[in-house]
C-alpha cells in the first residue's frame, strides 16, 4: 500500500465478508485508519479455511479516520474477537470429542472409559478455561475504557491461538482416524483455528504489543 496526498492506494489480503461492503475499513503502516471508497478489484483468494471467505481487494483513494492510538484500539478488537472465535471452535471439538469418546467402543467398552482418553478430554478442558476468562475480562476491561483493556485482548489472542491449537490436535486424535474424515467434519474447525491463529498477528506478535502497551520493550 502507498499513501500519498493523505490517500492510502493498493490491495488488502485476507478481507474477510466483503461481498456487497461499499466502505472498507483499512490500516497503513503507521496503524492510521482509513475508509476505502472506492474498491477497484475484489478477488476471492482460496485459503485452508472453507468456513469463510477471504478476498484480496486493490482500491484507489480513501478517507482517514482515525489516529495511530485509536487504530491499536482497533486491532485489540479485532484480536479479541477472533480469540472469541477460536474459543467456540475449540468448545465445539471438545464437545465433539467427549461425545464421540462416550459413545465409540473398543475391546468391548467405549473410549471414554479408558483413563488416557479421559486425561486428553480433561487436558482440553483445563486449557481452555483461563482462555474463556481471558476474554471475558478483556471485553469488559474494553468495553468500560479500562487502560488494561487492550492488553488483556492481545494476551487472550496469543492465549487461544496456542490453546486453540492443542485443542484441535487433540480432538482429532479423541477421534482417530475419523477425525481426518469429511464424516465427521473436524477438519473444518481445525484449520479455522488454524487460521484464526495468524489473523490479525500471530501469537508471537500479539504477546510483543502486549509487552510494548505496558512499556516492557525498550
Amino acid at each position: 500500500m502507498s499513501l500519498a496526498k493523505g490517500k492510502l492506494s493498493g490491495k488488502s489480503l485476507l478481507a474477510m465478508n466483503v461481498e456487497g461492503a461499499t466502505h472498507l475499513l483499512v490500516a497503513d503502516n503507521d496503524a492510521h485508519l482509513h475508509v476505502v471508497e472506492a474498491i477497484k478489484d475484489v478477488v476471492q483468494m482460496r485459503t485452508i479455511d472453507k468456513t469463510r471467505a477471504f478476498h484480496e481487494v486493490k482500491f484507489a483513494g480513501s478517507k482517514p479516520v482515525a489516529s495511530p492510538e485509536t487504530g491499536d484500539r482497533f486491532l485489540a478488537v479485532a484480536r479479541l474477537l477472533i480469540a472469541a472465535d477460536t474459543l467456540g471452535a475449540a468448545q465445539a471439538m471438545i464437545d465433539k470429542a467427549v461425545a464421540y469418546a462416550a459413545e465409540r467402543q473398543q475391546f468391548g467398552r467405549v473410549i471414554g472409559s479408558f483413563q488416557a482418553v479421559k486425561h486428553m478430554c480433561a487436558e482440553m478442558a483445563a486449557k481452555l478455561e483461563p482462555g474463556r476468562a481471558l476474554i471475558w475480562h478483556a471485553a469488559h476491561a474494553l468495553d468500560i475504557g479500562d487502560p488494561e483493556g487492550p492488553v488483556m485482548a492481545n494476551l487472550a489472542k496469543s492465549y487461544m491461538a496456542e490453546a486453540g491449537t492443542f485443542i484441535a490436535r487433540t480432538s482429532t486424535e479423541v477421534h482417530g482416524g475419523m477425525g481426518f474424515t469429511d464424516l465427521v467434519g473436524l477438519h473444518y474447525l481445525y484449520k479455522r483455528i488454524g487460521v484464526n491463529r495468524q489473523l490479525f498477528g500471530s501469537p508471537e506478535q500479539a504477546r510483543e504489543t502486549a509487552a510494548e502497551l505496558q512499556g516492557l520493550l525498550a
